[in-house]
């Protein structure tokens, strides 16, 4: 799939892994415990002496609430969730982009907070909300993202014309601006950009969002051929139903911040066609209203926390 060459970082990586693993087994992620609240905790000195008229009460919003659960090396894990019920927040919790409040997260062995870089090295994301440099081109975008992983030159473009292409990007396309792409073809090259670097865990989130069918199935291939080529570890959100049912070892669903359920796909499916009793196994959007009572497409409102 990729040139025969590896970047000496990505070499590093592995070796540094498979120290710490040659014990035991080592989870690729575990969370326990973990809170995380958006607005302050306790009003300042000065809000306190002074409040505007008509102002609102004190409040803060729990995001995610007390998450506890272990990704093992290799597994394909899913996340559900209504929008806004912390799923994104716990991938940007995951990958160092935010800070939890209180409990802890360790990416294969080493906590977020306590060793970032050592996590940065060895992961990566993708999510829906992408950014780039509209201007430079899809392969100059690749090659910046390259060079903040140490990845050289020459090897880095060898292997994003491999990636781009096997995503259905053509070459004679990778030197157009991206502002005169689709926004699939766009989020192409955000999958592409996650992929470059070979990671050991990669992060997705949403990541097939807004492309048609036959893209969604290029992303989807590709990222099984990572895991099966690379024992990539795989955290996966995503509104698809099919992709998650197909795609992943397991599935946790949140709902309010919460893990609701936690289970491989077809155990979830089971356990709610005998709750419903039907005559066969429910799909994956009848487990989901099951244990939420919601869409995925519904608009999360957490409760407000004085």
């Amino acid at each position: 799939m990729f040139p025969a060459t590896e970047s000496t970082k990505i070499a590093l990586n592995e070796q540094k892994l498979q120290q710490k693993t040659s014990q035991t087994a080592q989870l690729a992620l575990e969370i326990v415990e973990v809170v995380k609240r958006f607005g302050s905790a306790k009003p300042s000195l000065f809000s306190q002496l002074w409040k505007p008229p008509f102002s609102k009460p004190h409040s803060s919003m729990i995001a995610v609430d007390r998450v506890s659960l272990t990704i093992e090396r290799g597994e394909i894990f899913g996340l559900l969730g209504a929008n806004g019920s912390g799923k994104s927040t716990l991938i940007r919790l995951v990958s160092t982009l935010l800070v939890p409040d209180s409990g802890q997260i360790k990416v294969f062995g080493y906590d977020v907070q306590l060793k970032p870089r050592e996590v940065q090295r060895l992961i990566n994301r993708v999510s829906v909300e992408a950014s780039f440099f509209k201007k430079l081109s899809a392969l100059e975008n690749l090659l910046y993202a390259a060079r903040l992983y140490d990845v050289a030159g020459k090897e880095a473009r060898e292997r994003s014309i491999v990636i781009l292409e096997q995503l259905g990007l053509s070459e004679k396309r990778l030197s157009e601006p991206l502002e005169h792409m689709s926004r699939g073809m766009q989020q192409k090259v955000a999958v592409a950009r996650g992929l470059l670097t070979s990671p050991l865990m990669l992060l997705l989130d949403e990541p097939t969002t807004g492309l048609d069918p036959r893209s969604k199935q290029d992303v989807q291939r590709f990222v099984l051929e990572m895991r099966e080529q690379h024992a990539t570890t795989v955290f996966l959100t995503t509104h698809d139903m099919g992709e998650a049912d197909r795609m992943c070892d397991r599935i946790a669903v949140i709902d309010a911040g919460r893990i609701v359920a936690l289970d491989t796909p077809l155990n979830l499916k089971k356990q709610i066609s005998l709750q419903k009793n039907l005559a066969q196994d429910a799909t994956m959007e009848e487990v989901f209203l099951a244990l939420t009572g919601k869409s995925l497409d519904d608009d999360f409102e957490s409760k407000e926390h004085k």
